[in-house]
């Protein structure tokens, strides 16, 4: 298991080239300089990969659960064998710290595999009984060739989530990852290879989304796309696939709630808020970055939340007493910055962080920000609108549950909501209301992968996790037998 200099395609079952023999350049966020290259992939290369997915399925969509669990078990054994390369690539590829890296994007990396070895064994067909006259039955049949598309936040763990579900139903899969984060696929790529699963099985194309992506979305023989990433992108390709009438799943933007009521275990709720709006410098889809707290413990939260942040340690992802690493690249660091000047015309008070952080020797070029927490704005502007999708989080009071009610659900997003009270019947009532694909109650990220998983206006379409997403991959048919 390698991390080579020139990451190549894993198409057909090996690790090729691609074919214009051009190679983009990848940074290290940590330090700003390029460390390795990735394949300038274009419609050539994703046709090469749907060809060999092509070819594959037949074998691949028979084969018994039995074959496909020994498989996906044996590449999951694999990632854990190698934990230790893996979470050295994830880190320096992301800029997350490696700690991070290696407790949870690797491990659950696994747990992806594992589950899904595991649940296409469980996965349970229908039947329909009507005495006397007939019985229906539904067969569940993998769809053909999917494309899997994720992103650079959660590079392995997301790419995982999307690939193990679609090859445990049967299909075959060209996926891309993001141009950002590709070391880890391409160690996926090697460990599939180690595993000896069938050539063409799953196929890997590095690029550009513009060119590589959009070429995988717009092939007339992909049955379906799974997607993670920003909303405007989502709406791109469910625009392409409406027209050729591919299944769709969008997992895409959020500007998630963190609604905090005076009865709440102010301890817990503290530790764990401090996790959900920063982790991963802010850069999770799930992160709480509105964070609502009622009146009475305000100050209380404020005081204790300015002084709990400013002790998070930003620095060098490899180190033991980092908190937060470095932003995923100049691009995402310049937003964020832009972010939090736009909150300063928008009348918001820096409580804490609010600049860049230099940091020295080889680290002096990485892009690297404080954790920063914004009090005083308006919940309709900008700020409180639009996803930052960084290490910046903003703090208002409120008074009443319908009022929260109203901040909570006042944007296009509906990805998930945190939501502390000792309050059960008022946990209950809101998590009706609140509109969101998921709501924790007391807890943040706690992922029972049984769960279906997804987001409700602008934050997505469908559903993954669970036998939601072995739903997706398949297609129903009914069977009627008349006797």
């Amino acid at each position: 298991m390698k991390a080579d200099k020139y990451i190549q395609n894993y198409i057909g079952g090996k690790l090729v080239p691609p074919l214009s023999g051009k190679y983009l350049e990848n940074i290290a966020p940590a330090t700003g300089k390029v460390y390795s290259f990735i394949p300038d992939s274009d419609d050539r290369d994703v046709e090469l990969a749907i060809q060999a997915a092509k070819s594959a399925f037949p074998t691949w969509s028979k084969a018994d659960t039995r074959t496909r669990f020994r498989l996906l078990m044996r590449i999951a054994d694999i990632l854990e064998q190698y934990l230790e390369i893996f979470a050295q690539a994830e880190s320096k590829d992301s800029g997350k710290t490696l700690k991070l890296a290696t407790e949870v994007d690797i491990p659950r990396a696994q747990s992806n595999f594992r589950f899904f070895a595991t649940s296409i064994i469980h996965f349970p067909s229908e039947s329909h009984y009507n005495p006397g006259e007939s019985i229906n039955y539904t067969l569940r049949q993998p769809l053909g060739v999917v494309g899997c598309i994720s992103p650079w936040n959660l590079p392995l763990y997301l790419l995982t989530w999307k690939i193990a579900p679609a090859l445990a139903a049967g299909n075959c899969v060209v996926a891309k990852p993001s141009e950002l984060t590709p070391m880890t696929a391409y160690l996926l790529a090697q460990a599939c290879i180690k595993a000896g699963l069938p050539d063409g099985v799953l196929n890997i194309v590095h690029g550009y989304g513009s060119k590589a992506g959009q070429a995988l979305v717009e092939h007339p023989s992909l049955k379906a796309i799974s997607f993670t990433g920003g909303t405007e992108t989502g709406r791109k390709i469910a625009l392409t696939a409406a027209y050729q009438f591919k299944k769709i799943s969008l997992e895409m933007g959020g500007k998630n709630p963190n609604i905090i009521f005076a009865d709440c275990d102010f301890a817990s709720m503290m530790a764990t808020t401090l996790r959900s709006s920063f982790s991963n410098n802010g850069q999770i889809c799930l992160c709480g970055s509105r964070i609502y707290v009622e009146r009475p413990i305000y100050e209380q939260f404020r005081d204790e939340f300015v002084k709990r942040t400013q002790f998070l340690k930003v620095g060098d992802p490899k180190s033991t007493i980092t908190d937060m690493g470095a932003i995923v690249s100049q691009q995402q660091y310049e937003k964020v910055l832009s972010y939090i000047k736009l909150a300063q015309e928008e009348g918001a008070t820096i409580l804490t962080g609010g600049q860049a952080v230099q940091l020295s020797g080889e680290l002096s070029g990485g892009y690297y920000i404080r954790p920063t927490i914004l009090e005083g704005l308006d919940i309709s502007c900008r700020t409180n609108q639009e996803e930052i999708f960084g290490p910046v989080v903003t703090i208002t009071p409120f008074d009443t549950e319908e009022e929260v009610l109203t901040y909570a659900n006042g944007t296009q997003y509906g990805l998930s909501t945190t939501l502390w009270t000792q309050n059960l019947s008022r946990a209950n009532r809101m998590a009706e209301q609140l509109e969101a694909g998921i709501v924790w109650i007391n807890c943040w990220m706690e992922r029972d992968l049984r769960t279906p998983f997804g987001g409700v206006k602008n934050s997505g379409l469908g559903r993954e996790g669970g036998f939601e997403v072995l739903r997706f991959f398949t297609e129903p048919k009914n069977v009627c037998i008349k006797y």
